[in-house]
């Protein structure tokens, strides 16, 4: 009958056993998410390229500024002062692309227009 029920003892070995299973998945997935984003040729093409900032900030102020304001600080959308202080350069490509933070539409720039904005986004 004492094997039926479980001891205390080993529960707690199952609990901190799954726990650290858990705390070793979440950052290997995390990684893993950043080399498949780093080995994406565009993001790979974006980042090869020297942007300029003057286009870039022509670009923003097209497609960004009515959300984001005219000086990047933050209207409808965030301020983006200081975004790369906060993002990596693959991280704020995504962010333009990928369309996955609603409202923010779904964008993707030729290489150079992406290359242009980045390198204003990084001025901020």
């Amino acid at each position: 009958m004492d094997n039926q029920i479980t001891k205390p003892e080993t529960q707690i070995q199952w609990i901190a056993l799954l726990a650290l299973a858990i705390l070793l998945a979440a950052p290997l997935g995390i990684f893993g998410v950043q080399m498949v984003r780093a080995s994406d040729p565009y993001v790979n093409n974006v980042l090869s390229l020297k942007g300029n900032p003057v286009q870039g900030n022509a670009i923003f102020q097209i497609n960004c500024a009515g959300c984001h304001g005219i000086e990047a600080d933050g209207l409808v959308g965030p301020s983006l002062q200081g975004v790369s202080k906060r993002k990596s350069p693959s991280q704020l490509i995504h962010q333009v692309i990928s369309g996955e933070t609603p409202p923010m539409p779904k964008f993707q720039p030729s290489d150079h227009e992406m290359a242009d904005l980045l390198n204003y986004l990084e001025s901020l």
